[in-house]
């Protein structure tokens, strides 16, 4: 099915904001087809989004794992033909051996937009979570649900109630723009403070001059 606009902007923000936020420490993908079967190229997932540590950045057509080594983490954007074949999709996940795997779905209901499996004894278990926020134990943030380009959508946080936001590429150019600004405001403003204080000062001397030619004057 073709992407919608809103899947692409969800997509879109959650790469820039791993390869911003991690750098070079790890490899990041976005729709690329993933490989983890030598002898059957027809058996391979799209994750809207999954990374491997300690591989460093770089650009890629496709990913074979037997190559690149298996992504420990993946993120699914729910479309309607997730919906349709979820099932097949998660055994698959559970075969390409991913340690995390993250599902977003921005139509369910909240408490329910977020599920999360963990890796465990080489099975994939879904994870009991308590409203729409997991722990990563991958990337060590928080994965909650917040507001994306004006829509509902999957960031990473510090804690788990999304009060502290991993900030996107353009967020962080933004706040560095305005602590910028704020700098200069106040460098102006304590250059203003000190114009009127000399300004003050140097009326106060030419009134004390006044004052003592007058009195000279009397004298």
């Amino acid at each position: 099915m073709p992407e919608t606009t809103v899947h692409l902007v969800l997509r879109t923000f959650l790469y820039q904001l791993l390869r911003f936020a991690f750098g070079d420490s790890c490899c990041v993908g976005s729709g690329q087809f993933v490989y983890w079967r030598a002898a059957d190229p027809k058996t391979c997932l799209a994750p809207d989004l999954f990374l491997k540590l300690g591989v460093p950045a770089a650009h890629f057509d496709f990913w074979k794992t037997w190559e690149r080594g298996t992504p420990e983490l993946a993120v699914e954007i729910v479309s309607q033909s997730d919906r349709e074949a979820w099932d097949e999709k998660l055994a698959k996940y559970q075969d390409l051996g991913v340690r995390e795997l993250l599902r977003f779905d921005a139509e369910a209901q909240v408490g329910a937009r977020l599920r999360a499996w963990d890796r465990v004894d080489d099975d994939l278990v879904e994870r009991a979570l308590s409203g729409d926020a997991a722990e990563s134990f991958v990337v060590g943030r928080f994965w909650v649900v917040a507001e994306v380009d004006g829509v509902r959508g999957l960031r990473l946080a510090e804690d788990a109630g999304g009060r502290v936001l991993v900030p996107s590429p353009v967020e962080a150019a933004t706040r560095e723009t305005e602590a910028a600004n704020r700098e200069k405001e106040a460098a102006n403003h304590e250059k203003k403070e000190e114009t009127r204080q000399r300004q003050q000062a140097e009326q106060r001397v030419r009134e004390l001059e006044a004052e003592l030619k007058r009195h000279n004057k009397l004298g």
